[in-house]
């Protein structure tokens, strides 16, 4: 049987066939992809004390929204609030001390050292006078001259005492020595010192919100022993929320730190703004084979896109979203 020999016009229309399934099919070019999965990931705020006590008060649930300032829970507070008040009389103390220092005698107690020196004063007048008078009566030969010996001496004795008097006096009106008043200065301070140090650790047993958020969970119940530094309760702030997904090896040039996107996730009734802030140095995820053109499109680099925080509230940690890398309408805050 002779074969029929198909010319090349005729060939035409079928060598076509297969460009024009191409046109009509997206698997002769492969699509670039322009959005990426991934999901909501959150850093959560864990509140714990530096110090170790029982539980007796939480002031939220889970699931509630706290508010930043307001108070967390309280740890029992006996032991700290006596140190407190031990501390606070100490100051009380020294300070007393320090201003009577500084202000001298008080005036009854100056009345009575003037009064002593009067007396010394008086004395001293008299032993004086018995000693002009005993002179005169040695010299007319009354007395023996061991009577003036015993004069003399009793006008020293005076004379010292009215010195002694006098110095008395002088300190009583002035404050005390300056390395006195430097001393009840230094005591003040070491006894405020000690107050700043009782309430602080009075304040760390009762904490407040340092931020706000959404309560994620309570690990303690009233009553229970919560050791030095463990956490209390976990909140989760809106700031903290974010987008984690993964970029192909090929479109990781195209895509930088900053740049605008959008978030979609299932039931968000809008795309969700947001900002790429950060793109992994290294892949998540590498080739078992050697390098080549066929595997290397497996390299997968991790990348973090935050939401605007009014509406980051929308995403939940490990629901799945759908990140679009692209210009960004508007500005984040």
């Amino acid at each position: 049987m002779k074969r029929r020999r198909l010319l090349p016009s005729m060939l035409f229309p079928f060598a076509l066939f297969p460009l024009a399934l191409c046109a009509l099919s997206s698997a002769c070019s492969p699509a670039v992809e322009t959005s990426f999965p991934g999901y909501a990931e959150g850093e959560y705020v864990r509140l714990g004390a530096p110090l170790a006590g029982t539980l007796v008060r939480v002031h939220v649930k889970t699931g509630e929204s706290a508010i930043a300032g307001e108070p967390a829970y309280v740890l029992e507070q006996g032991s700290e609030t006596a140190a407190r008040l031990e501390a606070a009389s100490r100051v009380q103390r020294a300070e007393a001390l320090l201003a009577d220092l500084r202000k001298g005698a008080r005036s009854d107690e100056v009345a009575a050292i003037a009064a002593d020196l009067h007396g010394a004063e008086a004395a001293l007048a008299l032993s004086r006078a018995n000693l002009e008078r005993d002179r005169k009566l040695v010299n007319e030969s009354f007395i023996s001259r061991a009577r003036i010996d015993q004069s003399s001496a009793a006008v020293a004795a005076d004379r010292a005492r009215v010195e002694q008097a006098a110095a008395r006096l002088r300190t009583a009106q002035t404050s005390a020595r300056s390395d006195q008043v430097t001393a009840a200065q230094k005591e003040v301070e070491a006894a405020r010192a000690q107050l700043a140090q009782a309430q602080w650790r009075l304040d760390q047993k009762a904490q407040s919100f340092p931020t706000a958020g959404l309560v994620s969970d309570v690990y303690y119940r009233v009553g229970e022993w919560v050791s030095a530094g463990a956490p209390v309760l976990a909140i989760l702030p809106p700031a903290n929320i974010k987008a984690r997904f993964f970029i192909p090896e090929a479109r990781l040039g195209q895509l930088k730190v900053g740049q605008g996107a959008t978030i979609a996730c299932d039931g968000c009734a809008a795309p969700i703004k947001a900002r790429i802030s950060f793109i992994a140095p290294q892949a998540e995820f590498t080739s078992p084979l050697i390098y080549s053109k066929e595997n290397r499109s497996t390299l997968v680099f991790m990348a973090e896109a935050t939401p605007d925080v009014r509406e980051a509230g929308m995403l939940h940690p490990g629901q799945p979203l759908t990140v679009t890398p692209g210009p960004m309408q508007g500005s984040l805050p």
